[in-house]
């Protein structure tokens, strides 16, 4: 295998500069692990950024690959797919009421902008209206309604109909002209910030009230993250879509935006289209998934892995505050350690890989979701010796 110099000398030479990337090379893992081009092992509580809900390289999602590339790798929605039957009927049997059916996709920007389009296409308004600190994708659509600057500002010509307010004022800003409310509920990328139940109840009542549909982006909140397969329902709130990428295909590109039975009796053939989504490979690894979650329990083990996770943070003398639910989880640190890209740096000379958020203040947690008391253990170890 060649070393890490020429890798990195390799990359650089050929590959846009888009990415600031750590000094390492990783070329395998395995469960909650990494290992780089050096062999060095590193503890992920990054999680590829929360994509490898089962874990990195599991057992069974490796042998489905295998199975289906040696049967059939590609044909696109034109014909039905067995493989494809079985993903979406599992996804929605996982999912529950009231969501009836699914359209899939490749990643998290493209279900948030089909969400977006159904929302303009069955209520025939245009406005979109989405939360300040919120992140929903790069490609136009879903970046013109990310409420972060830095990300959404230097748009030279943003789409149009797009309005960014706070949660605190989101249900008053729907009127009669919204089509769409569109919340993440965790802001994650924002710092980790919990939307109030109260106010998600708002915002859900003032749609119904207006006739707008509200889209819940569980791009990362979802698939298990906070213990739950979904986020929607919490306290009763269920939005008319939900949209759905990272853990769905345990590493393998994947999304789905979810509807309910009224929104899918008014979508026609043709409204949407994607050539790669829901292809054999993807369902493949999409069905494993759900598979997997079933038989090894994996958001039971979220719900006692979490609980133990704050009760260590909390022994952790420079964690100020935790935030977030499940494993998705923000730190914030005291004293000399405030800023968290020193933190970062920290793990990381420990082996340990975490990430920022758009908060200076805040580290991110988004580990496995197969995460044991262990690697916790370890976590907590390496901060308690900062």
């Amino acid at each position: 295998m060649p070393n890490f110099d020429s890798i990195r000398a390799d990359e650089d030479q050929y590959q846009l500069k888009t990415y600031a990337k750590l000094p390492i090379s990783l070329e395998r893992g395995e469960g909650c692990y990494v290992f780089d081009s050096e062999g060095n092992r590193y503890l992920d509580f990054y999680g590829g950024h929360a994509v490898v809900a089962t874990g990195h390289c599991h057992p069974r999602i490796v042998k489905a690959i295998g199975r289906q590339a040696a049967q059939f790798i590609f044909y696109s929605n034109v014909v039905y797919n067995g493989v494809r039957s079985r993903a979406v009927r599992k996804l929605i049997e996982m999912a529950g009421d009231p969501y009836k059916q699914v359209f899939l996709a490749n990643s998290g920007s493209e279900a948030n902008e089909n969400a977006i389009k159904l929302a303009r296409a069955i209520t025939g308004r245009r406005e979109v209206i989405s939360l300040s600190g919120s992140f929903h994708g790069r490609t136009y659509g879903s970046l013109t309604a990310t409420g972060i600057a830095k990300y959404s500002a230097y748009l030279n010509t943003p789409v149009p109909h797009h309005r960014i307010v706070s949660a605190a004022d989101a249900a008053q800003a729907v009127s009669d002209e919204t089509a769409a409310l569109l919340v993440e509920p965790i802001q994650s990328l924002g710092g980790v910030t919990v939307v109030p139940v109260e106010a998600l109840k708002a915002m859900r009542d003032a749609c119904r009230s207006h006739g707008a549909l509200l889209i819940f982006d569980e791009i990362q909140v979802g698939v298990g993250r906070t213990g739950r397969f979904l986020y929607s329902g919490i306290e009763g709130i269920f939005p008319d879509l939900v949209t759905l990428a990272k853990g769905i295909g345990s590493g393998f590109p994947a999304s789905a935006v979810l509807v309910t039975e009224p929104i899918a009796a008014r979508v026609k053939n043709g409204d949407l289209g994607t050539t790669f989504g829901g292809g054999p490979l993807a369902c493949a690894c999409i069905e494993e998934t759900l598979d997997i979650f079933k038989d090894e329990a994996i958001l039971d083990n979220v719900k006692r892995v979490s609980a133990y996770l704050c009760q260590q943070l909390r022994q952790v003398p420079i964690v100020e505050e935790i935030k977030g639910a499940g494993l998705l989880i923000g730190l914030r640190f005291s004293g000399a350690w405030g800023a968290a890209k020193s933190v970062k740096q920290a793990l990381f000379e420990k082996k340990i890989l975490t990430g920022g958020s758009d908060d200076p203040s805040i580290l991110r947690l988004m580990p496995p979701l197969i995460i044991s008391e262990r690697e916790v253990d370890c976590l907590a170890a390496a901060l308690k010796s900062l």
